[in-house]
């Protein structure tokens, strides 16, 4: 999903939900457990954990922080929008 130079791709691993969100050529992820019931992970391009919420509007305020775009231009597809507790 793809919205003013802002891509944001859901996706799952054997242990994670994840959705990450590209711009300007930097990444940020935002991950839950597979159960989708734990605290938000919010990582840097380096895969660093940054922070943990348990809302998805703070997470998503803190990815638009680390790409510099406002949270509320950030796509979301609609497999992501349960993300948070």
């Amino acid at each position: 999903m793809s919205d003013d130079g802002i891509t944001s791709t859901y996706r799952e691993t054997e242990t994670e939900r994840q959705l990450v969100v590209r711009s300007g050529g930097d990444e940020a992820t935002v991950a839950q457990n597979i159960e989708g019931y734990a605290m938000l992970a919010v990582r840097d391009s380096d895969g660093t954990e940054r922070e943990r919420y348990y809302g998805f509007d703070m997470a998503l305020d803190h990815v638009g922080e680390l790409l510099g775009v406002a949270p509320h231009d950030i796509p979301v597809p609609d497999p992501a929008e349960d993300m948070g507790m």
